[in-house]
């Protein structure tokens, strides 16, 4: 299976990585990556970067060695009411962002507790992708989830680092958001989330998953970096333009 992007890495600014951008997009192009989401942890994460960092990623070339530099967060969903640790100024200037629930910010709870965050998060309009949503330790209603991106056009993310870890029992979750997205009409992205650039752009616990349950890969952004960018486009991303001469 063809993968050209992976919307899900981080550098050494989120505290808890080991790889430089550099180091990442060297990764990325060994891995034949058209684009890649550069996704630091948002400030509310412990040892993450100041806001500023996120506002200052206009210095980062949009394209570097032939790679497609995505400017991304991966913001803390904080609360019930979905709201995340990034300002609207600085959302707006971002090409990507993800919506993730995190232990230090947002205490694992009750099924109905983590559902309702989530769906709120999608309903606010500011992520474009929720992040490893088959985390076991925020179990939630499946259907309700996906059923609410795919109304809201948001992306959900099948997160490589899930089968080999770092959110252990994630497999059995994943599969079956992957089916859910599949009858829903919901729409999937692959993301590494690499911490170091060894991991960058690989995906195969992810594409095991897809191939299982035999999801349409029309509606998986992964495999074709326009794919993606159409998909931003559409949910009002406006600096899409310079990546397209990567397709």
């Amino acid at each position: 299976m063809q993968i050209e992007t992976d919307t899900h890495t981080h550098t050494i600014s989120s505290g808890h990585a080991y790889s430089s951008l550099a180091e990442n997009v060297t990764a990325a192009k060994a891995a034949g990556l058209k684009l890649m989401a550069m996704t630091d942890h948002a400030p509310s994460m412990p040892g993450a970067p100041h806001i500023w960092h996120f506002g200052n990623l206009k210095v980062v070339p949009r394209i570097i060695d032939g790679v497609g530099v995505l400017r991304g967060v991966e913001a803390n969903i904080c609360n019930l009411n979905g709201e995340i640790d990034v300002p609207d100024k600085f959302v707006e200037q971002l090409d990507l962002v993800i919506g993730s629930l995190h232990e230090p910010i947002f205490a694992p709870s009750d099924e109905k507790t983590n559902t309702q965050a989530l769906i709120n998060a999608i309903k606010g309009g500011q992520v474009d992708v929720i992040g490893h949503p088959g985390n076991p330790n925020y179990p939630i209603d499946i259907d309700a989830v996906v059923k609410a991106a795919t109304k809201h056009h948001v992306l959900i993310e099948l997160n490589n680092s899930s089968f080999l870890g770092s959110r252990r029992g994630s497999h059995k979750n994943c599969l079956a958001i992957a089916e859910a997205a599949r009858d829903y009409d919901t729409w999937i992205t692959l993301g590494s989330d690499s911490h170091i650039a060894y991991t960058v752009g690989k995906f195969a616990e992810c594409t095991d998953v897809i191939e299982q349950v035999k999801f349409p890969l029309e509606r998986l952004v992964s495999t074709h970096a326009g794919k993606l960018l159409d998909f931003l486009a559409e949910r009002g991303k406006t600096s899409m333009g310079e990546y397209y001469k990567l397709r």
